[in-house]
């Protein structure tokens, strides 16, 4: 039995011509070979696997090859380069940064530079993962790098350039790696296969190249596991329940469920996909892949971006045809926001199954109690007409304004009689308006509840009333009661139980304030400190009209003052104490005379 080599190191290039998917740095590379400009030093960085280390080794057997070939490429017959094939090279050194790290590593290397190649040109020191040596090494290692002997080459590689200092960059030539296109990869493991004597489907080859995630040797490590798996025979079935990755039949049946708005069937799919043992992460990133591959696929000039195999191909272009744009639009709007928010869901389920409803809903017509799922309409109703009475005082104009037409209304059935057409006195008891008008005031929201009855009496007569102020009678037309203090601090008492419950902590102060009538229309609001004053003065309004309305005094004018308390902070004495009883009662001097008592 013949021992076993993995494909990654079977079918590893051996020329420039084999490189998959490099072409532009090996033409580079094999045009400073040929011209003979040589740098003392190399970078190679990029990805895993994408033939850093492998073009390494190319390019040391190249320059070392006694009969190079007229395209740049070693001859592998000389003896140079059998002994490169052979691993027996003693041009060509090989250091791990990742295990030889330290400054007495590269002291080591420093000295095995300074001895000359006894074979071919040049000697050539590959240092993988570079990034690995501590600041301390690079430091020691500057010098050599920059001013190394003439045969000596070094090509460092790393997957990290960003964690190299930068006198270590300036010192090189730096050559950025891609990643292998889909394409490509597809392309080589069909070949791999064809040599191996393995049939296979190009569906599968194409999960395999996107699993492989632009890097050749994953690519070639996963297509040897499926061909175990598969016995030979790799098929798209296969290489779904080998890999565990998520098939394309699950987004093509969960985006025709969401089109057809089935929020049912598309939680049950959910369910399915969870139970499998599949990752919600990945199944909401996959779904917002399958949104934009459908989006590629509605025109003809992005329909290369399609990564998919042929057939994959066609249903993704059938399914494009019959999902609106604006649809996909939202949608990936909708993967993006719940991937991101993903991480710091503490339900994730419960957030990729808000997703998939808001999903369903887009196709849903927009409705004034329902937006599609993408939350309520910018626009918004007017609620009030009127400006608040906080913010705006009204003055207020004579009923007769709103009386005219209904009046008239019936002049026009029978004749009025002539006393009726004196001005209206206001009846509180017997009009319903006023009776309205005469409930306690309340503010809730900014917006004063006069504001609120006012839309309530243009919506009962809208010809008649257009202003809350014109059920209001001019103050030269009033029937005013004169005021007293007693009924000044009762109104007072009475606007301060009706004020709603978010104004507990004024309500419960506004018993305790003094409030002092100065004249027939002055009313004096004494308060402790200007945040009160602050809150009154913003209902003054409501607090004016609510008192003239209760006292039937409309010339009453309420004003807030601000006067600290005086508080007694000295307390008196026993002897103090009983001096003030005395006064009160002269009675207790005799009893002490009596009986002869004594303060302690």
């Amino acid at each position: 039995m013949e021992d076993y080599i993995v494909s990654a190191r079977k079918y590893r290039p051996s020329t420039f011509e084999s490189v998959i998917g490099q072409n532009a740095l090996t033409t580079t590379l094999k045009n400073a070979i040929s011209t003979g400009k040589l740098a003392q030093a190399y970078l190679f960085c990029g990805p895993r696997g994408v033939g850093k280390t492998t073009c390494a080794r190319i390019f040391a057997k190249t320059i070392n090859c006694q009969n190079p070939t007229s395209e740049g490429e070693p001859c592998n017959e000389c003896e140079s380069c059998r002994a490169f094939n052979e691993q027996r090279s003693f041009n060509i050194h090989e250091l791990d940064a990742a295990s030889n790290n330290s400054v007495d590593d590269i002291r080591q290397l420093v000295e095995q530079v300074r001895i000359p190649p006894q074979i071919g040109k040049y000697k050539v020191y590959i240092i993988d993962e570079v990034h690995m040596l501590s600041t301390a090494a690079f430091n020691a290692f500057l010098k050599t790098l920059e001013e190394p002997p003439r045969h000596a080459i070094f090509i460092l590689a790393t997957t990290e350039k960003q964690k190299i200092i930068p006198t270590i960059l300036s010192r090189c030539q730096i050559y950025d790696f891609n990643r292998i296109s889909v394409e490509d990869i597809i392309n080589h493991l069909a070949s791999v296969a064809q040599r191996e004597g393995i049939s296979y489907e190009p569906e599968a080859l194409n999960v395999i190249a996107q699993k492989a995630d632009g890097g050749m040797r994953d690519a070639l490590s996963i297509f040897d596991q499926v061909v175990s798996f598969s016995q030979g025979n790799i098929t798209y079935q296969s290489v779904i329940e080998n890999l565990n990755v998520l098939d394309y039949e699950y987004f093509f049946r969960l985006t025709d469920y969401l089109l057809q708005g089935n929020v049912t069937q598309s939680l049950l799919l959910l369910n399915d996909v969870l139970n499998k043992g599949f990752d919600a992460s990945n199944f909401i990133n996959g779904l917002g892949s399958h949104f934009r591959d459908l989006l590629v696929s509605k025109d003809a000039a992005t329909v290369n971006l399609l990564e998919v195999g042929a057939n994959i191909r066609e249903r993704y272009k059938t399914q494009a045809q019959r999902t609106p744009i604006p649809f996909i639009y939202k949608a990936m709007k909708l993967c993006c926001d719940c991937g991101l928010n993903y991480r710091n869901a503490r339900n994730k389920r419960f957030l990729i199954e808000c997703t998939l409803i808001q999903l369903a809903q887009l196709t849903m017509p927009d409705e004034d109690t329902a937006s599609g799922g993408l939350g309520p309409k910018p626009a918004l109703k007017p609620i009030f007409n009127q400006p608040s009475s906080a913010t705006t005082p009204v003055q207020p104009i004579a009923v007769q304004q709103h009386a005219t037409k209904p009046v008239v209304a019936q002049q026009a059935a029978k004749p009025m009689p002539p006393q009726q057409t004196a001005p209206l006195q206001p009846q509180p008891a017997s009009n319903p308006q006023f009776q309205q008008q005469a409930q306690p005031i309340r503010k809730t929201s900014g917006i004063s509840s006069i504001s609120q009855l006012g839309v309530s009496i243009r919506k009962q007569q809208p010809e008649a009333v257009s202003s809350i102020d014109e059920v209001e009678l001019a103050p030269h037309q009033q029937e005013n009661i004169p005021l007293t203090q007693v009924g000044v601090e009762q109104s007072w008492n009475r606007f301060a139980d009706q004020l709603p419950h978010e104004q507990i902590a004024l309500k419960n102060r506004m018993p305790k304030m003094r409030v002092t009538l100065i004249d027939q229309t002055q009313v004096e609001i004494c308060v402790e400190n200007e945040l009160t004053a602050k809150q009154l003065n913003e209902m003054l309004i409501d607090i004016r009209r609510f008192m003239q309305k209760d006292l039937h005094n409309y010339l009453l004018e309420p004003h807030v003052i601000v006067k600290e308390l005086e508080l007694s902070v000295r307390s008196l004495s026993r002897y103090e104490q009983y001096q003030k009883m005395v006064e009160k009662n002269p009675w207790l001097q005799e009893l002490q005379r009596t009986f002869g008592l004594e303060l302690d």
